[in-house]
């Protein structure tokens, strides 16, 4: 097994280095883009929301598929909800064919925000990949695609 010496002069092992280096990227994504939402009073989690919401083009989406699209599987949907139902950016109903069913939809209010954020969340995306080339951005890409798909073996 590949191991690689660190800063402390403790060898660990490739596999080890690989996902603390994902998680530490992860972290600088993740702070990097929260910079980007601040200003417009969003978290990451009710971006995702919206974003969910607008690919619905107009239908609504109850909150299981909500939850099921959600970047972070452990965040609180109606929690989401609520928020971005009180800064009027999503409606929440009943669904008429079953009643134990929630359908949300995103407003007008919403779909102008995304209008704003969305240029703001790009330049964000292209600081944090500028220093790679289209291959390295495509090969980094297959690499992250085939590190995630090792969770369902």
């Amino acid at each position: 097994m590949s191991k690689l010496v660190i800063e402390n002069k403790k060898s660990i092992p490739l596999a080890k280095q690989t996902v603390l280096n994902v998680l530490r990227t992860q972290n600088i994504v993740l702070e990097k883009i929260n910079e980007a939402l601040k200003s417009f009073d969003l978290s990451m989690e009710q971006y995702n929301v919206l974003r969910i919401l607008r690919g619905q083009k107009g239908s609504p989406a109850n909150m299981f598929e909500i939850q099921d699209r959600m970047i972070a599987k452990t965040s609180n949907t109606t929690r989401l909800v609520d928020k971005l139902l009180s800064k009027n950016l999503v409606t929440r109903e009943v669904c008429p064919a079953n009643r134990r069913k929630i359908e949300v939809a995103i407003t007008a209010n919403g779909l102008d925000l995304l209008q704003k954020v969305d240029p703001e969340v790009l330049k964000y995306e292209e600081s944090l990949t500028g220093n790679l080339s289209v291959n390295e951005l495509q090969q980094l890409n297959i690499l992250l695609d085939k590190f995630k798909n090792t969770e369902h073996k």
